[in-house]
């Protein structure tokens, strides 16, 4: 069984599909793919971290006393003495938007200490900010659950790399455990921090959450406009604890954005409603989104992306289910084929193999990418062993 995808991961992999597609046709849809591909949370920085500690400012600049010990070898009330280390200086942080600059009040103003880490490598300390003391234990609890496992990775292509700390499936059910009451904190490091590693979460893990979540709470948070970064994670919220009301909702705002054929927070919305609603509701999706002639690229990729999550996840709509719609975009977006082949080829779905044939045979696929990622597809599956040597080359188009 495939390893567990973090939902943004699932998606920068599909992107990174859908663009070797488009490479040599359209270089638009390149950025889409940089922009939600690489980013490194602050849980990440913690676990990459050989030492974390809460410290406090002492009145020489760039002097820390240690008041708390998160992980490592520091010691408490231990002295660190680091030019250049400011309990005021805003740092440039890769956040989930991209590149910010925190503007958060310093230790010194907050009254807060400062967390503080330090890697094995450069040997220097670095401030995440400034996050109230009270937090230690929770920070503590937070570190523990990663035990040094690393996910089996996924089998054939490229993939985006995924940057920092790697967690096993049981890791990931735990950390979540322990974040998950930390959503929307009062303090806003802890909150983005436990914001950090519900969007990096496998969908599969975030699923367990289930009896922890309000939904009236995440309802509130969903029509914030001051979390609308956050709307995707959150929307994914409501699909697992929810109910009809919120099914309804859904509905409706998917019927919105379809009028306006706007594909923003589509496919968040996509998989919630498919959590709600389970596999019977996939057939409409195949209707409205895959045999729609008007529906637009960015939101067949959102419909992709939403199968996608529940593909890697094969839990409220089996991955089999997944895979006959799969199939059934194939049959009628036949131009398109190849953008689901490289995770149909991760599933081992050779299902697919007579539709991929006849999309070679008939010359359906324009695109020497798309070509080359069926073909890729066809050389793995069992079905096409005898016929491999009368399939085209699959070397990899330039």
């Amino acid at each position: 069984m495939s390893a567990r995808l973090p939902f943004w991961a699932a998606w920068s992999r599909l992107m990174v599909g859908i663009a070797l597609l488009l490479a040599l046709g359209s270089q638009a849809h390149a950025c889409r793919v940089c922009l939600s591909g690489i980013t490194i949370t602050l849980g990440q920085r913690l676990d990459s971290a050989a030492d974390a500690v809460l410290a406090v400012p002492l009145a020489n600049e760039g002097q820390f006393r240690v008041v708390e010990v998160i992980k490592g070898h520091a010691t408490t009330d231990e002295t660190i003495a680091q030019p250049g280390l400011s309990a005021t200086k805003a740092e440039p942080t890769m956040s989930l938007d991209g590149p910010v600059l925190r503007q958060e009040p310093s230790s010194v103003s907050s009254g807060k200490p400062l967390l503080l880490v330090r890697d094995k490598l450069s040997e220097e300390w670095a401030s995440i900010g400034a996050i109230d003391a009270d937090h230690a234990d929770w920070l503590r609890q937070f570190v523990a659950t990663n035990r040094g496992g690393k996910s089996r990775p996924t089998k054939n292509w490229q993939q985006i790399a995924s940057m920092g700390s790697y967690l096993t499936d049981a890791e990931w059910d735990e950390r979540l455990a322990v974040v998950a009451p930390h959503l929307e904190d009062t303090d806003p490091l802890a909150a983005e921090i436990a914001y950090g590693e519900l969007s990096r979460a496998p969908y599969a893990a975030i699923r367990t959450l289930e009896p922890r979540l309000d939904a009236t709470k995440i309802a509130t948070w969903i029509v914030d406009p001051r979390l609308a970064s956050r709307l995707p994670a959150y929307t994914l919220l409501i699909g697992i604890a929810g109910g009809p009301d919120d099914a309804n909702a859904l509905e409706q705002r998917i019927a919105t954005a379809r009028s306006a054929r706007d594909a923003t927070n589509l496919a968040a919305m996509l998989a919630a409603d498919l959590e709600l609603r389970g596999p019977s509701r996939i057939e409409w999706l195949e209707q409205t989104y895959f045999a729609d002639r008007a529906r637009t690229l960015p939101e067949i990729e959102a419909a992709l992306l939403a199968l996608s999550v529940h593909g890697q996840a094969d839990a409220s709509v089996p991955r089999g289910r997944v895979v006959e719609a799969y199939r059934q975009f194939i049959r009628v977006r036949r131009p398109m084929a190849g953008f689901v082949a490289m995770e149909l080829a991760d599933w081992e779905a050779w299902e697919a193999t007579a539709d991929y044939v006849d999309i070679i045979r008939s010359k359906a696929v324009k695109d020497p990418a798309g070509e080359f990622a069926i073909l890729h597809y066809l050389r793995q599956s069992p079905a096409t062993t005898a016929e491999a040597a009368s399939l085209p080359s699959t070397s990899q188009p330039e």
